[in-house]
């Protein structure tokens, strides 16, 4: 069995458009491009969620997702800072009111 064949995002975004800027079929652009036409048919709905974002001003669902990962690893790295930060101020207190009933 063969290897799987990569593509790139550039690519895959072409290869929609031609279906949906020329009017072609799904089939016809993926025997053009010798691609199947269920990949080629995925592509395509793709392109079209993503041009109906841009077109209202939303972000499409992958830039949605990227977003929602990168703030919950910085919610995960506030609350981590946090912890620390009440473990430190705990810290100093007990340090400072051992100071003062030493005196």
């Amino acid at each position: 069995m063969g290897q799987r064949r990569r593509y790139t995002e550039e690519y895959r975004r072409d290869a929609a458009s031609l279906v949906l800027d020329t009017g072609q079929t799904i089939r016809a652009v993926a025997q053009q491009l010798d691609l199947g036409e269920q990949l080629l048919g995925s592509w395509v709905k793709k392109e079209r969620i993503r041009r109906t974002s841009t077109d209202t001003g939303q972000p499409s669902p992958e830039e949605t997702a990227a977003e929602i990962a990168r703030l919950r690893k910085e919610v995960a790295d506030l609350k981590a800072e946090n912890e620390f930060l009440g473990k430190a101020s705990a810290f100093f207190a007990a340090k400072q009111q051992h100071r003062n009933g030493s005196s």
